[in-house]
């Protein structure tokens, strides 16, 4: 049984290992994240491929950031492969630029707050803007919402203050940094089981290492799912 609120992260190279990795999963597993990991390995292809011939949802994490007229552009030409969900950065004119390009179509535009790998020493040495973490990917997640994206890209850590927002009513949060008990957290610092992320407001979680690297990928994936039935 599948549960379209996880989405497995395919985080390895190319289409030669993620193509193996799909098939052992397609019995469990509607939804799935390609990233700029496997850009350059026939992601896109594979992306297509999911989506068109085997009917999978596609979440598209390539966080683009750049001068408007150009992310609208690249997001005009993600939109017509017909994906689930891209990611921007959450700056106001990048989100704006983004809803621009992907007008006339059923793409999703997920904004990211503040990537869940980094705390507060990390965004000191890249000199962002005082403040406690949490209280920052808030205010970046309404600014981003108003400025008029479909959801967020938050950790578990911030779902449940995100949902709160008024700005948020109706609009996605999606978690990745999220880790079954007991899975190793590799370079994720603000991290929460699938439980809890779904408990606190999250619509879809993001799980990669913990399930592709296991012995048998297809159960670690329902074993999530299984947790899930309870939420």
């Amino acid at each position: 049984m599948s549960d379209d609120r996880l989405i497995v992260a395919l985080d390895v190279p190319n289409v030669v290992q993620a193509l193996p990795l799909c098939e052992a999963l397609n019995p469990v597993v509607d939804f799935y994240k390609i990233g700029l990991g496997m850009l350059t390995g026939g992601g896109l292809a594979l992306a297509n491929e999911l989506k068109q011939e085997h009917g999978k949802r596609i979440f598209l994490d390539m966080k683009f950031f750049d001068i408007g007229a150009t992310v609208e552009s690249a997001v005009r030409g993600i939109a017509q492969y017909d994906l689930d969900f891209l990611t921007v950065h959450g700056d106001p004119h990048v989100v704006r630029a983004a809803g621009e390009g992907k007008a006339g179509s059923n793409l999703k535009i997920l904004a990211v707050t503040i990537l869940t790998s980094l705390d507060r020493a990390d965004l000191d040495a890249g000199l962002m803007k005082a403040g406690d973490v949490q209280e920052l990917v808030v205010e970046r997640a309404a600014k981003a919402l108003e400025a008029g994206a479909d959801g967020v890209i938050a950790s578990p850590q911030e779902a449940k203050l995100i949902r709160a927002l008024p700005q948020a009513e109706g609009r996605l949060i999606v978690t990745p940094g999220v880790r079954p008990s007991g899975a190793a957290l590799g370079d994720q610092k603000r991290v929460a089981t699938p439980t809890s992320a779904i408990e606190d407001g999250a619509d879809h979680i993001v799980v990669g290492r913990p399930i592709w690297q296991a012995d048998d990928p297809a159960k670690a994936a329902q074993d999530i799912i299984t947790e899930l039935s309870d939420v």
